[in-house]
C-alpha cells in the first residue's frame, strides 16, 4: 500500500514538474523575442539619430538586407527619394552571440528543472500527503461503541456548578477530545464568571443611589410637605443620585455595546494638542476649585488616525479621575506631544496618588483602592475601564508614574 502511494505521489510531483517546465520553456522563448526585438528597434533608432541627427518616424520604409555574397546585413532606410544603407552586421553578430548565451542558460536550467524538478515538487507535497495519511489513518480506528457511552456518561455526570470539575475518560483514543472540552469548559466558566461579577457589581453600584432616592422620597413624603429645607435638601440629594445613576448607567451600555463588538470607532487625522486644549478650557469653565496649566507641546504637534470623540472621552476621564483627587486650588497639568513614532498626552495632578498593588487593578471593572471608597469622591470605578477599552483600540498602551501623597501622572502613547 505504501509503494503505491510512494508511486502515485511521485507520478503527481511528475507531472506538476512536467507542466512547469513547459510553462518555463514558453516564457522563455517569448522573453527572448521580444527582448531581441527590443534591441533591434533601440540599435535603429540609434543608428538613424547618430546618422542624420534625429530619428524620424514618417521617414518611409525600413528593411534590413542580406547580401549573400559579401557576408554582410544592411539597414536600409530612405532620405527623401535616395536609398541610405548602413552596415548591421557588427551588431546581428553581438545579438547571435547573446542571444545564444542566454539559451544555453536557459536551457541549462529547463535541463536541472527536468532533472531535479519533481523532487522538490515532492518535498513541497510531503505535508500534504502526511496529511492524507493521517485522515486516511483516522477514517479506519474503528472506536468501540462503548467508548462513546463513556464519553457520554462523562459529560452527563459533570456538575455545572462545581468551579474545578473537568471531563475526565481515562481513554487514551479519547485524550485529545478531552482536552478540548475541558479547555472550552475552562473558557465558557470563566466567561461565566466574569459576567457574575460585572452583574453582581453594578447591582451594588445601582443599589447605592436606588436606596438614598428611595429614602428621600419617603422623608419627603413625611416631612417635606410643609418643611421648606428639607424639601430643598432632598430635591438636591436626589438630582445628585440621579445623575450619579444617570452617569453609571450610561458607563455600563458603553461596556456592554464594547463586549458585544457593536461600539465603532470613526476614524481621522486627529491633533492631539487641539484635543488637549479643548478639555484644558473645558476644565477652566466647569471647575474653578483647581489650578489647571497646558504645557508646551514636546516635540511638536502629534497627529494620530483615531476617533476624536472617543480620544476626547478618554482625556476626559483622566482629567475627571484627576479632579477627584486633588486638593482644592492645587494644580493639575494638561501635556500633549510626539516622540519618534508615537504621540502622547497626558494628565498630571497633585493629589492622593496611588500604591503600586492598587496601579496594577486601575483598569479592572468597578475597582476602587480603599483610600478611595473613604475618601468620600464618589465613582464607581467604570471610567478607567472604558477608557482601556478606548485606547486598546487605537492600539496604544498607558504609562503610568504615581507616588502615595505626591501625585499621579497617566500618559497615553498611540502609534502615528
Amino acid at each position: 500500500m505504501q509503494k503505491h502511494e510512494g508511486t502515485k505521489t511521485s507520478s503527481i510531483a511528475r507531472r506538476i514538474n512536467g507542466s512547469f517546465v513547459c510553462r518555463k520553456f514558453a516564457s522563455y522563448l517569448s522573453m527572448d523575442f521580444f527582448m531581441s526585438l527590443l534591441a533591434v528597434l533601440c540599435w535603429c533608432i540609434s543608428s538613424e539619430i547618430s546618422r542624420f541627427g534625429a530619428f524620424v518616424w514618417n521617414r518611409g520604409m525600413r528593411w534590413f538586407e542580406w547580401d549573400a555574397g559579401r557576408g554582410v546585413v544592411q539597414y536600409i532606410t530612405k532620405e527623401g527619394t535616395e536609398l541610405i544603407r548602413i552596415d548591421s552586421t557588427i551588431f546581428f553578430r553581438c545579438l547571435a552571440i547573446s542571444l545564444a548565451v542566454v539559451c544555453i542558460v536557459q536551457i541549462f536550467s529547463i535541463i536541472q528543472d527536468l532533472i531535479f524538478g519533481a523532487r522538490k515538487v515532492r518535498h513541497q507535497l510531503y505535508p500534504l500527503n502526511e496529511l492524507a495519511k493521517k485522515a486516511e489513518e483516522l477514517s479506519r480506528i474503528a472506536f468501540d461503541e462503548s467508548k462513546f457511552h463513556r464519553l457520554e456518561d462523562a459529560i452527563s455526570n459533570m456538575d455545572p456548578g462545581s468551579g474545578e470539575e473537568h471531563l475526565h475518560i481515562g481513554d487514551k483514543d479519547l485524550q485529545g477530545l478531552e482536552l478540548a472540552v475541558n479547555n472550552l469548559i475552562d473558557r465558557m466558566r470563566e466567561s461565566f464568571q466574569q459576567q457574575s461579577r460585572f452583574v453582581s457589581d453594578a447591582s451594588h453600584e445601582l443599589r447605592t443611589p436606588i436606596s438614598v432616592i428611595q429614602g428621600y422620597v419617603n422623608m419627603l413624603d413625611r416631612w417635606g410637605k410643609e418643611d421648606e429645607t428639607v424639601l430643598e435638601e432632598g430635591i438636591e440629594a436626589i438630582k445628585h443620585e440621579s445623575e450619579h445613576m444617570s452617569a453609571l448607567v450610561e458607563q455600563l451600555l458603553f461596556l456592554a455595546r464594547s463586549d458585544s463588538g457593536r461600539q465603532t470607532l470613526v476614524k481621522e487625522e486627529v491633533s492631539l494638542s487641539a484635543l488637549v486644549k479643548e478639555v484644558y478650557e473645558e476644565s477652566l469653565l466647569i471647575d474653578p476649585r483647581h489650578v489647571y496649566s497646558l504645557g508646551e507641546c514636546s516635540g511638536g504637534d502629534g497627529t494620530v488616525p483615531g476617533d476624536p470623540t472617543m480620544l476626547k472621552q478618554t482625556l476626559r476621564i483622566l482629567a475627571d479621575n484627576a479632579r477627584k483627587y486633588t486638593k482644592d486650588m492645587d494644580e493639575i497639568k494638561f501635556l500633549a506631544g510626539r516622540r519618534g513614532s508615537e504621540c502622547f498626552f497626558s494628565v498630571q495632578d497633585a493629589g492622593i496618588g496611588m500604591a503600586e498593588k492598587d496601579i496594577t487593578h486601575m483598569f479592572e471593572r468597578f475597582y476602587r483602592s480603599d483610600e478611595v471608597r473613604n475618601s468620600g469622591t464618589g465613582g464607581c470605578g467604570l471610567g478607567l475601564s472604558i477608557a482601556k477599552w478606548i485606547v486598546d483600540k487605537h492600539h496604544g498602551h498607558f504609562e503610568i508614574l504615581s507616588r502615595e501623597g505626591l501625585g499621579t501622572r497617566i500618559t497615553v502613547w498611540l502609534p502615528r
